[in-house]
């Protein structure tokens, strides 16, 4: 079973190289790590996963920039949005991770969007960069958002995934310190230990993964 931190964001984008963070992910307990427009390689015994980002509000521009970048063994990740444009998303070929749900309003994934994402096995990430660096009001909405996501989670058990969305190795987190915090929003140690496998299992079905953002 692999052990992924499913966002990070080395230099230029971040302050930390790929290799260091690799590094950093390997003290903490990881085996593979997603990096967007990365190469595949291997550091440290840490897997270097490509991924391919895309921040779209229109699902047409979506579908279009997945067929384009389909990339071999790169990983899908999107960016959620409102309810229509999540549900849309949710039935595209070629979807693998739908991300940002704490940037959206309440209802914008839903019990529809739950059961989709179920049927077609795309994963929702927990990123747990605002959990960490949020203050105040803002950190609490982050963790209603996160705990009625698991509300869903847990009657329709879509896949789950998890990222410290680290720009530094400072960002990074263990696995053993991803387990305390996902007690914010009451998620379950083995729920913790799956959600980090999940990509591990995207990776091992047939055709690309990609990840847009």
């Amino acid at each position: 079973m692999t052990v992924t931190d499913t966002c990070l964001h080395p230099y230029p984008e971040g302050n930390s190289s790929t290799r260091r963070m690799a590094l950093g992910a390997a003290a903490l307990g990881f085996d593979s790590i997603v990096v967007p427009d990365a190469q595949y390689r291997e550091y440290y015994g840490v897997r270097i996963i490509p991924a391919i980002l895309i921040a779209e509000p229109n699902p047409r521009v979506v579908s279009g920039l997945v067929r384009t970048n389909r990339e071999e063994r790169a990983l899908v990740l999107v960016n959620a949005g409102e309810n229509g444009f999540n549900r849309a998303i949710l039935n595209l070929k070629g979807i693998h991770i739908l991300r940002h749900i704490h940037k959206t309003r309440k209802n914008s994934f839903d019990h529809v969007s739950a059961r989709l994402a179920a049927e077609r096995g795309i994963a929702v990430d927990i990123d747990l960069y605002p959990v960490i660096h949020s203050t105040g009001l803002s950190r609490q909405r982050v963790l209603r958002r996160y705990h009625d996501l698991i509300t869903l989670f847990e009657r329709y058990r879509f896949p789950l995934t998890m990222s410290s969305n680290a720009y530094s190795i400072l960002d990074l987190r263990s696995v053993e310190e991803i387990c305390l915090l996902s007690e914010l929003f009451n998620m379950e140690e083995e729920d913790v230990h799956a959600a980090l496998g999940t990509v591990g299992s995207l990776m091992n079905t047939e055709g690309p993964v990609t990840v847009i953002s």
